[in-house]
Order: structure tokens, then sequence, then C-alpha cells
């Protein structure tokens, strides 16, 4: 299984070679370190664990500098379940240019932009309500939300609240390039997040 962490880096332009433009994205992937390595026998599941990115060693906690003893000051700590036995131990150190090459079709996850408390017409594309007969202040009002249930607002109910924050997967993404100098991936299309949002890479 192809796996690694990144961090997305900004949106651009990409030319094909039959001189298609598509719209593509720049993650700063790896190099990653094995800090685990878990098993059915041990864990109750196989999974791969890693770290990526520097910190300030003082910023950590001394129960994660036991767990990782000398391996790095790791800002992010990540594990990606697998199946059967994994093929690394620990302090196995990848690089980009380890993993994926031009052409592979990936997954990527990561956290969407957060947007605080918004209205439903913002939220869910409400378009509010008319403009006309006298109705002066309803432009971005919800409207009724249905009667027929006394006092309960059914489950389900589009209103406003918290938007974004949450966890998105884009899947079918294509690999452009890859700058093995640089650690460097050159993704199709969009991801989620602002620029320095953690993404999980993981190859079809």
């Amino acid at each position: 299984m192809k796996f690694i962490l990144g961090t997305k880096q900004h949106m651009t332009e990409y030319f094909t070679e039959d001189g298609k433009v598509v719209p593509a994205t720049l993650i700063a992937a790896g190099p990653t370190v094995v800090t685990q390595v878990k098993t059915k026998d041990s864990d109750g599941y196989t999974a791969v664990q890693v770290g990526f990115g520097d910190r300030n060693p003082k910023n950590i906690s001394k129960a994660v500098k036991g767990h990782v003893k000398e391996l790095g000051n790791f800002r992010h700590i990540k594990e990606f379940r697998i199946e059967g036995a994994a093929d690394c131990k620990v302090g196995d150190k990848f690089n980009i240019s380890d993993i994926f090459k031009k052409g592979d079709v990936i997954v990527v996850s990561g956290t969407s932009k957060g947007k605080g408390f918004q209205s439903v017409i913002k939220r869910h594309g409400f378009h509010g309500g008319p403009r006309s007969h006298g109705q002066k202040h309803s432009e971005r009002e919800p409207g009724s939300i249905g009667g027929g249930l006394r006092n309960r607002v059914p489950k389900g109910m589009r209103m406003a609240g918290r938007t974004g924050s949450d966890t998105i997967t884009i899947k079918n993404l294509k690999v452009l390039e890859v700058d093995a100098e640089n650690n460097a991936l050159l993704v199709s299309g969009a991801v989620p997040g602002r620029r320095g949002t953690l993404l999980r890479v993981v190859g079809e």
C-alpha cells in the first residue's frame, strides 16, 4: 500500500503534453519516518505509524518524546491501516519519489476550511425570501421548517450552524509530476483545506 503525509501549498495550472490546461495543486509531501509498526497479535490490527514535519522540542510532550525516542521531533504523527504484514520497520525513511510516480491515481484526505457559524444561505445554498410585496428584511431567512411535528425539529433539517472543518476525501486524483529534489507532488484538481493543511495521500 502506498501512502505519505504532506501539506497543501497552493493551486496552479498544468499544461499536458497535448496542450490542454488542467487545474493542479502542489503538495509538499514527505519525507516521513516510520515510528511504529502495529500488528494483529499485539494491537488487534495491522497499521504503520509515521511521523512528518519538524517541531520545536519544547512543545512536544514527554509521552510523545518517549514514544518516538531519537527518530525526530515530528509535528504530525499519523497511522495508516494496511492489509497483511508491513514490509517496513521502525526508523525507515520514505521520500515522495520512493512511493509515487507520474500517472499514479491517488486519494487525498484533509480538513476543509472552517467558516464558523453560518446561515442557511452560505451553508446549504438556500435562496432566501422574496424581495417583493413589502418583505423588507427576509433576504437571508430560512423560511418555514414544516408543520405537523408539534414542537419538534425533524432530524436532518437543514438549518444554520457550524460550517467547514470537516474531514473531506477526494478520490481519483492523478499525479501529474513528482519533484524528488524538493519533495513536492503535483496532483490534478483541488484538495481540501488552506495552505499548510495536513493531507493524507494514499495510492489506489
